[in-house]
């Protein structure tokens, strides 16, 4: 696996036949038809008009919630039924209530203002905390895209103080719910450098699956990086987190001493250098929301 994600190996693929034609019947032997086809309206008739009713006015009480970052639609939909959210100041419990532009919403007694969705990718460098630490002076991720937005995003998932790589920020509720779910599988590819050099027959063991004190933990694939030491491995994973990683190797006599995380349900580092951050491209978007 090299470092622009080409497998030195086996490469990844994902691999995805009709009946016997009825014969025609011959123009001689088909019954006669009458002319169905319906008469011309006459010269200069006005069609009637299309029945088009109004227009919905506002938008759906759970999109709104959502929108704002509280909560996935899902769980806006439960918050709603049992009464958490009310509509300037009045309980509402209706599922296909719209808000209107004038109204107040409050979810748990706190006003929601719905946001533009953001979806940033940032190229973390080591020494940040992807969430708060009670050490003084510490640094967080948050730190790295305060000038991105000013809405309220988070990151999904997360990656060690030491880690690097990529890190995907979103105010969007429903998709950091979805991203996050180990059972979703989402490919992510992660270059390692560990203290000492590893054998083949104990990468093997590791495709095979290691067994830690709280079950079997195995990679879709590990392998050398094309051309660097033989501590040095790609891994490809959908649904370990960076910690358990750390945890895998150690069982078997190793430190992980680099852990950087080059490609995360498509996308990559390219053009993304240490410490810098993008916003995901409408295609991007499109594509990580159907993994």
């Amino acid at each position: 696996m090299s470092r622009n994600d080409n497998s030195s190996g086996k490469k990844f693929s994902g691999r995805q036949g009709g009946g016997p034609k009825k014969k025609s019947m011959a123009r001689g032997n088909a019954p006669i038809k009458k002319d169905s086809a319906p008469k011309s309206a006459p010269k200069g008739a006005v069609k009637p008009a299309a029945k088009t009713g109004p227009k919905p006015e506002g938008i759906r009480l759970n999109k709104y919630i959502a929108n704002s970052g509280a909560c996935s639609r899902r769980d806006a939909d439960i918050y709603i039924g049992a009464g958490n959210v009310t509509v300037n100041d009045k309980i509402v419990t209706e599922m296909g209530y719209r808000v209107k532009p004038t109204e107040e919403v409050k979810f748990d007694g706190r006003r929601v203002i719905p946001e533009k969705p953001e979806y940033i990718l940032l190229n973390k460098p080591k020494g940040f905390f992807t969430t708060g630490s009670l050490e003084k002076g510490s640094r967080t991720v948050m730190d790295l895209i305060a000038n991105a937005t000013k809405s309220k995003v988070a990151p999904v998932g997360k990656l060690d103080r030491q880690a690097t790589g990529l890190l995907l920020f979103t105010n969007d509720g429903t998709l950091e719910k979805q991203l996050g779910k180990p059972k979703n599988g989402i490919r992510q590819i992660y270059h390692l450098e560990l203290n000492k050099p590893i054998s083949f027959e104990e990468l093997k063991r590791i495709e095979d699956g290691v067994t830690l004190e709280d079950g079997k933990v195995k990679v879709q694939e590990v392998s050398y990086i094309d051309n660097r030491p033989k501590n040095e491995l790609g891994i490809e994973t959908n649904s370990i987190k960076p910690h358990v990683i750390q945890r895998l190797f150690k069982s078997l006599g190793f430190e992980v001493e680099k852990l950087d995380r080059v490609t995360f349900g498509g996308l990559t580092k390219k053009d993304l250098p240490r410490g810098n951050y993008r916003t995901l491209t409408k295609q991007e978007i499109i594509n990580i929301k159907m993994l």
